[in-house]
């Protein structure tokens, strides 16, 4: 007989559920909030380029300054693979929340090395050396923040929903790079003029980012670990390490294969097009960084829609689509943004752009991470990314100033065609992840 004091077993469950619920919530919300923290630090370099190119390279034109800063850019990019390295076997040996407490704690150093580094008339060569030291440990931090972060998104959200929860990343992600360039548009408009903002206003958005970084360590270091990780440790002795990715080849192919076409694309869009509608298209340095902005917001709201999609008929479709439409339509696009009369319809083609490009971006940190177990699945995740990402996101922007340096800026259109091209081949080969996903497999072994 039920007592006046106890609760029906439903009611009990519910709350359970309940709380799991409320946890899991905001367990993806905090891990989003740093990432969005460590994109914005990282982001900051590009879009403050064009004030602080000046200060560390001097002697030279505006296209030469920019491939300058756009060199140690890739640079940064180099590293990478070896930030995936270290970072995927902290996070698969102790733990996603010890890796994205790592990498942020980086991050806010090299942005304060960036902050406080001297300029060439003050310090001479050892000027952009600093620049590039702290370009190269904030390649570090983010080769291992991605992998980190996909692998703890994905593996805190349920099964139903998870397209729409790990699409936060790349919200976060992409909302980095619009915070820096509202920043910058506030400074441009309203606190700074020209002459401040190339002398010493440069140094802001690096002192904002470091102090952020801080505040993300602080909500990370609450952070619950995930259950797919908790699991996987009792139950194996060999968890991360490159011996054991070695034994999924295919996957990590598939990884290489997926990321090459998209973080090429990814990249146009976000990193370059700054400069592109800057120096191509001859918009003023306001309506740049404001058509920037308008865009990525337009991008960050397309994210989650194309995630929850992606929980109805399955990943694959959505890769697809980036890939035929972006191997059809990448060089009638950019030629068309190169002719644009204006900013309004600069923002239109680049948001036609996006509705391409958040084919991938929304789910493809999932799609990987369910390719792995969860014993290798940062590593899995981290690496092949952080190399694919290397060769083709970040010399991007450098390829494509080299292009326009030598008068064939369109060739760079057909390179990146030819990269999203092999990207479709991939996709339309690969079996759809959300009907084989390795996460759903560990949580009903569970």
């Amino acid at each position: 007989m039920r007592t006046a004091t106890s609760k029906p077993v439903a009611d009990v469950r519910a709350g359970v559920s309940d709380r799991i619920s409320g946890k899991r919530l905001r367990a993806i919300f905090v891990g989003s909030a740093g990432n969005l923290v460590e994109w914005f630090d990282f982001y900051c370099y590009s879009a403050f380029a064009l004030y602080f190119a000046s200060s560390f390279f001097p002697a030279q034109d505006a296209t030469a300054q920019m491939m300058s800063t756009a060199g140690i850019f890739a640079l940064g990019f180099f590293v990478r693979p070896i930030g995936g390295i270290l970072f995927g076997h902290i996070g698969d040996r102790h733990g996603r929340k010890t890796a994205l407490m790592a990498s942020v704690l980086l991050m806010c150093f090299g942005s304060l090395l960036i902050a406080c580094a001297p300029t060439y008339a003050t310090a001479g060569i050892l000027s952009p050396c600093i620049l590039l030291l702290a370009r190269l440990l904030q390649g570090l931090s983010l080769g291992g923040e991605y992998g980190a972060s996909a692998t703890y998104l994905s593996e805190m959200a349920d099964s139903k929903h998870r397209g729409f929860y790990s699409s936060f990343q790349y919200v976060t992600l992409i909302g980095g790079q619009l915070l820096a360039l509202l920043l910058l548009l506030m400074l441009q408009r309203y606190l700074l003029d020209d002459q401040q903002l190339r002398a010493w206003g440069w140094r802001i958005p690096f002192v904002a980012g470091a102090c952020l970084a801080l505040l993300a360590l602080r909500l990370r270091h609450d952070m619950p670990e995930t259950q797919s990780f908790e699991a996987a440790r009792k139950t194996s002795s060999k968890m991360g390490g490159l011996k054991q990715l070695a034994q999924h080849p295919k996957e990590v192919l598939l990884v290489v294969g997926l990321t090459m076409g998209g973080t090429l694309a990814f990249y146009v869009y976000t990193t370059y097009m700054q400069k592109f509608l800057r120096l191509s298209v001859g918009l003023s340095d306001a309506q740049t960084t404001a058509v920037s902005a308008a865009s990525l917001l337009f991008a960050m709201c397309l994210q989650p829609l194309y995630g929850a999609l992606s929980d109805r008929i399955g990943r694959r479709p959505l890769l697809l689509g980036f890939a035929v439409l972006g191997t059809l339509f990448t060089v009638p696009l950019l030629t068309a943004i190169r002719n644009a009369s204006g900013p309004w319809e600069a923002f239109g083609l680049i948001a036609c752009a996006w509705i391409i490009v958040s084919g991938y971006t929304s789910i493809n940190a999932l799609v990987k991470a369910e390719l792995f177990p969860a014993t290798i699945r940062a590593t899995g995740v981290g690496v092949p990314y952080a190399f694919a990402v290397s060769v083709f996101g970040g010399t991007a922007e450098y390829l494509a100033l080299w292009f326009k340096s030598v008068h064939m800026e369109s060739g760079f259109y057909w390179y990146a065609t030819g990269v999203i091209a092999c990207t479709l081949l991939v996709c339309w080969f690969m079996r759809d992840t959300a009907k084989l996903s390795k996460i759903d497999a560990e949580m009903r072994g569970q």
